[in-house]
């Protein structure tokens, strides 16, 4: 379709007549609309019903044709300035453009192409539709089963994307496919009543839903033949697919910069997700200072407990000390549910406005635990009634230390990703496409900052969690180094996993598992430390210039009302906030 006839249909007779504000406030509507239609699971996670029997197209035309549309968005895009603008659609326009510019971007790299990495894929989203979809009357169950149908069929196109991946050099390294065949094996099951997919059938919440027994019956039926029919047979022939014809063409090589046109795909993932104009060069000497910085903040802890023994002696005694572990998985849950409950308690210290949302604590589902990451915090969509949760991999008991888990518990749930993602949700002020979005480097880069509060709330118990929260931060600043070193600098895995390993506590399970993710996902573990040094500095320069009149939880309050922004359009907010507390002191 050409760019002029789609413009006609997004903006009909009149529109070009309109202010820039009303000029923007339409386009943006209209995009909004296009990709609800476009992702009908984003619609679901936002509360709109409207798609909710359908899942989204995977096909090579599907792409093209959403970069199409999204090639004219921009074009109207252009035609807007962001002077006429008022200060708060400013803020929304340039957001706004972030987002679409990172749609274009990933079709024109090829990124698409490669739907997933190493401890997350297409087919592990499609695996959480039960825990993903409203599941309260019949229609629902109706609703979930048509999309059930719909899965084969989209699981076939995400393989023909791969294949067209593969034809044009863009796959994963085969490195990083060991054992990630376990999470596609999980549903292939011999019984139906064993997949996840029939799970909603089973036990009373089903059998407490109005309607006749008759109905039920029938769908619970028609759902155990579409699991064993369908979807048992569609995650056979991705099984087949991955451990065959795509392990045997994944690429050798390791770094982003070998793809094609890899160069400039790794400056494109690090602008995505930094949202900073550094390049490799820039970030790997920032993160060479901050493990120097670390380091010796660490040695002042090795010190203060009396180790006798170098670096590396200590870093091995945290690793097999039987009691800086837990024995059971209820012990490491019970746990990390300690630190967030006592977290929740220091919150009104630190803040003026908290969510309304609650979160829970779950341990990672079994099939996803043997390569992710010690946890993960999960949203819910705000009016859903279920709550946020705080996951925790208590897989390999081994490789999960108690002295990291407050830093963790901070990061993942309060005042880390709970407390920021359930305040963005509920900034009804705010367009829908800022209220959903999620950049990175400001999302992670509170989560990191968030343990670094922990040290003023008073969290931190022993010397061994201030180690363990200084594991964490140097963890972070290792990234810096170790993503830079692998996808610009030709590190090799080995070299990586020897840097992580003999600068933090991390266990040597943890270590492996992240610098696959490193590997797979390029750009993304640089977020967090960039983000984190960006706030810390916003908070002196606002402490600098206000004085006594600083008040954290107001700092804290403009951090977060401002939803997830880039860092210039944080720090334009902050400049802002400092000004006018300035004038009215």
């Amino acid at each position: 379709m050409r760019t002029w006839l789609i413009l006609a249909m997004l903006f009909p007779a009149g529109v070009w007549a309109q202010t820039d504000a009303e000029k923007f406030e339409a386009l943006h509507q209209a995009e909004w609309e296009f990709r609800l239609r476009e992702f009908p699971m984003l619609a679901t996670s936002v509360g709109d019903p409207r798609y909710a029997d359908r899942l989204s197209g995977q096909r090579l035309a599907d792409h093209q044709r959403r970069r199409e549309y999204w090639d004219s968005v921009l074009v109207q895009l252009d035609d807007i300035q962001a002077d006429r603008l008022e200060v708060r659609d400013q803020a929304n326009l340039a957001v706004f453009r972030r987002q679409i510019n990172s749609f274009v971007t990933n079709h024109k790299n090829g990124g698409y192409l490669i739907p997933f990495n190493s401890d997350w894929g297409f087919w592990v989203s499609l695996g959480r539709l039960p825990d993903e979809v409203p599941l309260n009357n019949l229609q629902d169950y109706q609703n979930y089963l048509a999309r059930l149908s719909q899965l084969p069929k989209v699981m076939d196109d995400y393989i023909e994307l791969m294949r067209e991946g593969i034809r044009r050099g863009m796959t994963q390294p085969a490195v990083i496919l060991e054992g990630r065949d376990q999470s596609i094996r999980a549903q292939v099951v011999e019984d139906a009543a064993d997949s996840v997919f029939f799970r909603p059938f089973l036990g009373q919440a089903y059998a407490g839903i109005a309607g006749s027994e008759d109905q039920k019956a029938e769908l619970a039926r028609k759902a155990e033949k579409l699991v064993g029919d369908q979807l048992v047979p569609a995650y056979s022939r991705l099984l087949a697919f991955m451990t065959g014809e795509y392990r045997d063409a994944a690429r050798e090589t390791l770094g982003a910069s070998s793809l094609p046109n890899g160069k400039s795909y790794y400056a494109d993932q690090i602008r995505f997700f930094t949202t900073l104009d550094l390049t490799a060069e820039n970030i790997h000497q920032i993160g060479l200072d901050e493990v120097a910085r670390i380091r010796q903040e660490m040695e002042q802890i090795i010190r203060q407990v009396e180790f006798e023994g170098d670096f590396a002696a200590f870093l091995a005694h945290l690793r097999t000390d039987s009691r800086f572990y837990a024995d059971t998985p209820r012990q490491l849950l019970m746990a990390a549910a300690y630190y967030s409950k006592k977290m929740d308690g220091k919150l009104p210290e630190l803040f003026n406005t908290l969510p309304r949302q609650p979160y829970g604590v779950e341990p990672v589902p079994a099939d996803l635990a043997p390569f992710f990451t010690g946890g993960r915090y999960v949203p819910a969509p705000v009016d859903s009634t279920r709550p946020g949760y705080y996951w925790v991999n208590t897989h390999n008991l081994a490789s999960r230390p108690l002295y990291t888990l407050p830093a963790l518990t901070l990061h993942e749930a309060v005042p880390g990703h709970h407390l920021q993602i359930a305040l963005a949700q509920e900034q009804g002020d705010q367009p829908p496409f800022r209220r959903n979005d999620y950049i990175s480097a400001f999302g992670e880069g509170w989560g990191l900052y968030a343990e670094f509060l922990g040290v003023e709330a008073g969290i931190y118990e022993s010397p061994y969690e201030h180690f363990g929260r200084l594991t964490y931060e140097m963890w972070r600043a290792c990234r810096l180094v170790v993503d830079t070193g692998l996808h610009a600098f030709g590190w090799e895995r080995q070299q990586a996993i020897d840097y992580l390993a003999s600068n933090t506590a991390l266990s040597l399970h943890e270590v492996t598992t992240e610098i696959d993710r490193y590997i797979s996902w390029p750009g993304q573990a640089l977020s967090y430390k960039l983000g984190e040094l960006k706030i810390k500095a916003l908070r002196s320069r606002a402490e600098r210039a206000l004085g006594d009149v600083f008040d954290l939880r107001d700092f804290h309050d403009v951090v977060l009302s401002q939803g997830s922004v880039p860092l210039g359009l944080l720090e334009q907010a902050v400049d802002r906030y400092i000004a006018e507390s300035s004038s009215s002191g």
